[in-house]
């Protein structure tokens, strides 16, 4: 009978090692198809991520929003010329380069508001080019080598069935997790590319007040939110490179329970600081 036992065992003991493998295996695989997929979506440019949304979206801000923008301009021009009579005490001392000034100043505001969607996309082409590049870094450097997963094996059995089994079903719980935290992320990023496209739809009546010491305010507030939200791409890669990098140490740690446990925390820690990506970027580009 000791045979059988120690048959049955060895049996058992393969097939717990097998299944933590393949949940580690899965994991490893989910967490760099997760960095490329994050690289691939906060990278795309509006026009490139959704063409048919952005169709929309650039059909309303030209047909409904620009003819309000233009109206706000007018406006504010006519303001700017009131300004720089009250200046000149009122045209009892008048230069006329004033007038100059004001018409070029106006050319400036009409050509600015004429070229609202190429100085957007201009935005997002630069964040775009930023996060290419940090992801051909970024991906080559969260990739889990085999021999990584040889040495948990080996570690693995070094370990009694009771272990094991724990370990099994500790394992599969971590997978739900990073599932979970995939939705997440999906939650994010796509939430991201929706305010872009808000923030994109109404451009042109932020700019029309851009050339105005008082009024522009406005616009300079809507290029730092835009900034904001490009650049929020480049931390989210950031966040996610992280996670993937400190998920890299649970194949080399010599303790796979402590391990688990400590990947939960990091699911825990990548879910906050998503969720911060978006206030911290507007901090630094001092938007409000």
């Amino acid at each position: 009978m000791g045979w059988l036992t120690n048959w049955l065992t060895g049996w058992l003991k393969d097939l717990l090692i097998d299944g933590i493998m393949g949940n580690f295996s899965g994991l490893f695989i989910d967490v760099s198809n997760q960095v490329g997929d994050v690289a691939t979506q906060v990278g795309a440019s509006p026009a490139a991520w959704n063409s048919g949304v952005f169709s929309l979206i650039r059909n309303l801000s030209e047909t409904v929003i620009l003819p309000i923008a233009g109206l706000i301009l007018t406006f504010v021009m006519c303001y700017e010329l009131m300004q720089l009579i009250i200046e000149k005490n009122n045209l009892h001392d008048v230069d006329t380069w004033i007038f100059f000034k004001w018409i070029f100043k106006t050319f400036v505001a009409v050509l600015i508001l004429s070229n609202t969607f190429n100085i957007v996309m201009g935005v997002f082409d630069v964040s775009h080019r930023v996060i290419q590049q940090s992801s051909g870094i970024i991906s080559g450097s969260t990739a889990v080598t085999p021999g990584m997963l040889a040495n948990l094996r080996t570690t693995l059995e070094g370990m009694g069935v009771g272990e094991l089994l724990g370990l099994w079903m500790q394992s599969g719980f971590i997978k739900i997790a990073v599932w979970a935290v995939n939705i997440v992320i999906f939650v994010i990023v796509y939430g991201r590319m929706i305010e872009i496209y808000l923030l994109t739809s109404m451009a042109p009546i932020p700019f029309a007040t851009i050339v105005n010491r008082e009024m522009g305010q406005m616009g300079q507030n809507y290029m730092k939110s835009l900034l904001a939200v490009a650049f929020q791409g480049f931390l989210i890669m950031v966040c996610v490179a992280i996670y993937a990098v400190l998920i890299q140490s649970i194949a080399t740690s010599g303790d796979p329970i402590g391990a688990v446990w400590t990947v939960m925390g990091y699911t825990v820690l990548l879910c906050f600081t998503l969720f911060k990506t978006g206030s911290l970027a507007k901090s630094i580009f001092g938007a409000h």
